[in-house]
């Protein structure tokens, strides 16, 4: 019997599809807000002015109360993390302000190149983190509601075992192409985020990174970590752990692909997190305050 397994990154991909569609009309959103301006303000009708107070200039690059800009138009906490990428190689951001995204980098210039220490201690910091608990109990819950992989049982043992192979699922394909094959191969396990271009251009770099990456000299090669990394953990997943009532080659291939396609997602959201962060925070600071 095949199986599609729904893993912790599964999770994220549900919620990079609603990510994604909503970010599709971002940028008509923008136009529709610059045009609504454009109409909303009326020409201006000449006036005398007294001589004794000149006419007030409007500065075009005028913050908005409240919100606390450097001179390179980054908030400050953004610019923070730009100088965190440029330092260490890595990144404090985390997706909707609780998931690890420590290797997306916003800013490509100046980015030191990761040591394999480094490679092994960011995925590492991301599977023990609190959040990533949260999600994978989510993960055991919806099996435990499904009844995947009936072997298991229902009841506390049922639910532990879920919660156990999905949290080993998530953490060996991460470790196999965020830390071990990027070291072994000089691979950038990092994902770099566009941020310019239409909505089609961006999502067509996501999806090509899947099979495009950087070495760790800078150039850009095949993503054998991506590619191999996940079929690697699929066989280590079925032939490892799992119950031995439907291992097969057609198991081993069917979750690789799912997994390509989660991890298509998982890019998506990494490319255009940053635009839905700043859009949510710039809406937050503009609402009055009672």
């Amino acid at each position: 019997m095949i199986r599609i397994r729904l893993t912790g990154t599964a999770i994220r991909t549900l919620v990079a599809v609603l990510l994604a569609s909503a970010l599709a009309w971002l940028p008509a959103a923008a136009r529709e807000d610059a045009s609504s301006e454009e109409v909303s303000q009326p020409q201006p009708v000449a006036q005398p002015v007294p001589a004794s107070q000149p006419a007030p200039e409007e500065l075009p690059d005028k913050p908005v109360a409240g919100e606390n800009r450097t001179h390179s138009g980054l908030t400050i906490k953004e610019q923070q993390n730009v100088e965190h990428e440029k330092e260490t190689g890595t990144s404090k951001d985390r997706l909707f302000w609780v998931l690890p995204n420590f290797l997306t980098i916003e800013s490509a210039e100046d980015v030191p190149p990761l040591t394999a220490r480094q490679k092994f201690e960011t995925t590492a910091r991301g599977l023990i983190d609190p959040s990533e608990f949260v999600v994978q109990g989510v993960v055991a819950g919806l099996g435990q509601a499904s009844n995947s992989i009936p072997q298991y049982g229902q009841g506390f043992d049922g639910y532990a075992k879920r919660y156990v192979t999905a949290y080993a699922d998530n953490a060996v394909e991460s470790m196999m192409s965020s830390a071990v094959l990027p070291s072994v191969l000089h691979q950038d396990p990092r994902y770099y985020q566009l941020g310019h271009g239409g909505f089609a251009h961006r999502t067509f770099h996501a999806l090509s990174r899947l099979f495009v990456t950087r070495n760790d000299a800078g150039k850009e090669e095949f993503n054998y970590s991506e590619v191999f990394g996940a079929g690697m953990a699929a066989a280590i997943s079925d032939y490892g752990y799992h119950p031995s009532g439907d291992r097969s080659f057609g198991n081993v291939a069917n979750v690789w692909g799912t997994q390509m396609g989660v991890d298509y997602m998982n890019y998506m959201l990494k490319e255009f997190w940053p635009d839905l962060r700043r859009r949510l925070e710039s809406k937050h600071r503009a609402a009055p305050t009672r």
